[in-house]
């Protein structure tokens, strides 16, 4: 549920573009996204008591670039923000494979799968690899092409770019998860 909740944001935006329309929707889309971010931050302090890292680093992505946004009348603080989550998280992720002992992805899915720490570090560094490319495409969409383009990239590019590689990570995962091949020689 808390996954569907980050998307929020996004998709308030997206439909008060495309409802509003013409050049100046990305003042009101913007200010519509703050409001649904910080609503969304809200609600999981209210049911958690505190707030995960990922949506605390997406409500001050939103209120800083959404912020600078609407107080200076330029969209290209807004069209930046999604570079700078996506860069900020392919340091994280970069970060971990040399902190602590366990990779953030391997904190994130370790529960659930088993895999060598060799492993477990090559698929962080996809993610490292995937995070930078996206934050890199994200720029030039938004600097090439129109506002309109760049609107519909940020929903359903970048959604379907992440859907293609969780699918195509889950087929890697697939061939060095050692849980299924035990629940396959126990049957």
């Amino acid at each position: 549920m808390n996954s569907l909740l980050e998307f929020l944001p996004i998709i308030a935006f997206f439909a008060v573009y495309k409802w509003v329309g013409g050049i100046e929707a990305v003042y009101p889309a913007t200010a519509t996204a703050i409001g649904a971010a910080t609503l969304v931050a809200a609600v999981a302090w209210r049911r958690q008591g505190s707030l995960p890292r990922r949506q605390l680093v997406m409500l001050a992505a939103f209120l800083v670039m959404g912020g600078l946004t609407l107080a200076f009348h330029d969209a290209r603080f807004i069209k930046a923000k999604p570079t700078i989550v996506e860069w900020l998280s392919a340091v994280l992720f970069l970060g971990s494979q040399f902190i602590g002992s366990k990779t953030l992805i391997q904190r994130a899915f370790g529960g659930s799968v088993t895999l060598e720490p060799h492993i477990w570090r090559r698929l962080n560094l996809a993610w490292v690899v995937f995070f930078t490319l996206l934050g890199g495409l994200n720029l030039y969409v938004a600097r090439i092409y129109s506002t309109d383009i760049w609107v519909n990239f940020k929903l359903f590019g970048v959604l379907g770019l992440t859907l293609v590689f969780v699918v195509l990570q889950g087929f890697y995962l697939m061939r060095y998860d050692k849980s299924v091949d035990s629940t396959v020689n126990d049957a």
